[in-house]
């Protein structure tokens, strides 16, 4: 009977020499991975208690390429195809153009050649460029990359704290490029997990299950959503240009040291994983909230200009939204802790 990929067959165990369990593998699938008698096969036991049989050198054998066609595509969206093409985990991109649009569209692929890691031009010419990824998808941890967006944006808060002090603005002049570097780092781990989803091999080098990989791609993206109102106050500052004084220990800027310290605690957590402190972070920027909406509310009932509130408002909302998001963080973190604590039970008929 056929047997083919997505499809399901019963064999029996067989008892060989008295001691030994035996069990023949369908031979569709010894051709399809061209195996020979005495070739290795990885055994893998999952927690569920299902068996996955993997070639060990399934993955060395393995090229996923896309071929785009630019001229087909709707007017300026090659680079939303080929970030598409990298997230979902492709390892060559070949894209063909009509001769004389070649200037154009090389624009756009190096625009995504800065906006994402591992990816370099190993051919062209005036029809075609073929781009290839030189990163092992399991080379770089999760967690290194998740720290190093944290990392970008405690320095960018860092420094809106040291101009609202008093510093010179130009410790601001670079947040584009580490906001850019975030969104980079994110791409990169949105790429592993869609990878890591597709080949338990991947993940198992990762050494993440597949859910605990979607989730850190959910706590990636709490940080890019993070680092994106850090990067809305600086750039609200350098619109005002130190022209708005507030006080530091009066709301909205007396909750970012609270949020500092929240996430710094829900960052260590990523590791130690303690209800106690994940709770204590979340109920800090709870409140944190609270006294921001009644901030806001009350500005409406003093006495500033106009270009005053206008600031202190969105101000205001932005670290709102800072707490809100690493609110969620922490509900990201309890989901993990909790997963790896489920306990599998087999029922008795």
């Amino acid at each position: 009977m056929a047997f083919g990929p997505g499809e399901q067959d019963i064999r029996k165990v067989q008892l060989t020499g008295g001691a030994t369990y035996t069990l023949s593998l369908p031979k569709p699938w010894v051709v399809a991975n061209e195996l020979s008698p005495r070739d290795g096969v990885r055994v893998d036991w999952r927690p569920s208690g299902a068996l996955r049989l993997s070639p060990i050198d399934m993955l060395d054998k393995q090229v996923k390429r896309v071929i785009i066609n630019a001229n087909s595509l709707p007017e300026d969206s090659l680079h939303d195809h080929l970030m598409g093409a990298y997230i979902s985990g492709v390892d060559k991109i070949r894209i063909h153009f009509n001769d004389g649009d070649g200037k154009k569209h090389r624009k756009e692929i190096r625009r995504f050649l800065r906006n994402t890691r591992g990816f370099e031009t190993m051919s062209e010419d005036d029809k075609h460029t073929e781009i290839v990824c030189l990163i092992n998808a399991s080379e770089m941890p999760l967690s290194a990359s998740i720290n190093r967006m944290y990392l970008q944006l405690s320095s960018l808060i860092r420094d809106i704290m040291s101009v609202l002090e008093g510093e010179d603005i130009d410790l601001l002049s670079d947040s584009e490029e580490r906001e850019s570097e975030v969104d980079a780092l994110l791409y990169l781990i949105e790429r592993q997990v869609c990878i890591a989803l597709d080949s338990h091999l991947v993940a198992t080098s990762l050494k993440l299950g597949r859910n605990q990989a979607v989730e850190h791609s959910n706590l990636a993206r709490c940080l890019e959503r993070m680092m994106d109102h850090a990067l809305q106050i600086s750039q609200m500052m350098q619109e005002f240009d130190g022209g708005i004084k507030l006080k530091m220990e009066d709301s909205p800027i007396a909750q970012i040291p609270i949020w500092q310290e929240a996430i710094k605690q829900l960052m260590i957590n990523i590791r130690t994983r303690d209800s106690h402190g994940i709770e204590k972070a979340r109920h800090e920027l709870k409140r944190a909230q609270n006294e921001l909406i009644l901030h806001e509310e009350g500005m409406m009932e003093g006495r500033r200009t106009a270009r005053t509130l206008i600031f202190e408002i969105r101000l205001s909302e932005s670290i709102r939204r800072l707490c809100a998001y690493s609110r969620d963080f922490g509900e990201i973190l309890l989901n993990i802790k909790l997963y790896d604590e489920i306990i599998v039970d087999r029922q008795n008929d």
